[in-house]
């Protein structure tokens, strides 16, 4: 099973410009942000579902439903609790959602190089872009080493699935040691392998990758800003 989110589909959302994929993320989070009722971060939330759908990533959607789930239901009773307004709850119960699967759809259509291309193209020095971007690796990776030492304790004996909870993450306690070695071991040899290769010498850098504005990321655009004016005029 992979661990990264990028799912290699040929669709048009797939195809749109780094900058534009970032400037729709960018939108989709400030327009979440904007409202405070329940209905529009529904009806934004059914848009999301329809560019999932159109992106086909919807597969991303289903490996974490449990968490948005739990959130979910968190949020709505807290909010209640502390607030006493359970329409208020639920618009913050829906808008935690919606900004999650937002950020669910932007890494299923784009892939870590793309993101630092677009970052760069907008302006941002090439080291910043690397650095935020770096993130996207250090993660999965972090998961990767926490999964094999797992496997590697089961392998030897290590029962983790048995007892009450409390038992169980008292078993997974040792753990911690050898998963943050592994962990700091793969960032000091990553460090190494940019300064072998003289990351940061030249300060112009030059990119493979080459992508052309087109007609489909102004229609894109053009869409979210006409949801936008229709969502303001209406609510």
């Amino acid at each position: 099973m992979s661990i990264y989110l990028y799912l290699e589909r040929n669709t048009f959302i797939h195809r749109l410009h780094p900058v534009t994929k970032i400037f729709l993320l960018l939108l989709f989070f400030i327009l979440l942000l904007l409202f405070s009722s329940p209905l529009p971060i529904i009806l934004v939330t059914f848009f999301l579902l329809l560019v999932s759908a159109f992106s086909r990533s919807i597969s991303n959607l289903r490996k974490i439903w449990k968490l948005m789930f739990i959130l979910f239901t968190f949020t709505i009773i807290l909010w209640t609790i502390f607030l006493k307004n359970l329409n208020y709850a639920l618009a913050m119960a829906l808008r935690l959602n919606a900004l999650i699967f937002t950020g669910l759809i932007f890494l299923s259509v784009t892939r870590i190089e793309e993101f630092t291309y677009g970052l760069n193209k907008l302006g941002l020095p090439f080291r910043v872009s690397f650095a935020l971007t770096l993130a996207f690796r250090l993660v999965p990776s972090f998961i990767l080493s926490a999964q094999t030492t797992i496997q590697a304790q089961k392998s030897r004996g290590l029962d983790l699935e048995t007892g009450n909870l409390v038992q169980r993450i008292k078993k997974f306690i040792p753990l911690l040691i050898p998963i943050l070695a592994t962990s700091l071991r793969n960032a000091e040899l990553l460090a190494i392998a940019l300064e072998c290769k003289g990351f940061g010498i030249k300060k112009k850098r030059t990119s493979y990758l080459d992508y052309k504005f087109g007609r489909n990321d102004f229609l894109t655009l053009l869409t979210i800003f006409l949801l936008y004016f229709l969502l303001l005029k209406i609510f």
